[in-house]
């Protein structure tokens, strides 16, 4: 199935997105098991492909993972839903649940046990988005998959 997916992969350009799908059932998939997929979707993408992949946005994709899918698990009965997709130098996760209340970030308060999630993929992600996918919802979190050019400047 991998392999499928990188055949699509151009030499010189990114012409349409890459994707890759994982089906997280209520007897199956589980957050490590989510985990593992994204990292290996881009390890092969790193190590096969040459796609500019930091070891810090492999580690990244792997927390908002865990946190989305957690969530999913935790508050959502039935099926989830992970899909990553490469576009350019940019990871897009999006993640589907069959909850349809929509998550909202609360408050930061450091007496407060749990539910942290949602503040931790907003520091780490360059874009977050929540938007209602009846009988459920998507979560797109987009994370820079190279080095920051901010970084790299003289």
């Amino acid at each position: 199935m991998m392999d499928d997916i990188l055949a699509d992969l151009a030499e010189d350009d990114y012409p349409r997105p890459l994707t890759a799908v994982l089906v997280l059932n209520e007897n199956g998939a589980g957050i490590s098991q989510a985990r593992h997929f994204a990292a290996g979707f881009l390890n092969t993408l790193r190590d096969q492909h040459e796609v500019d992949v930091t070891t810090e946005a492999l580690e990244i994709t792997q927390l908002i993972v865990s946190e989305l899918v957690t969530n999913a698990r935790k508050y959502a009965p039935g099926p989830a839903l992970l899909r990553l997709q490469i576009v350019g130098p940019t990871l897009r996760l999006d993640v589907w649940d069959s909850a349809p209340v929509l998550p909202e970030a609360r408050s930061a308060d450091p007496e407060r046990v749990g539910q942290h999630g949602l503040e931790i993929i907003t520091a780490l992600a360059e874009t977050i988005n929540v938007r209602s996918a009846p009988p459920g919802k998507w979560v797109t979190a987009h994370i820079s998959l190279g080095t920051d050019p901010r970084d790299t400047a003289t």
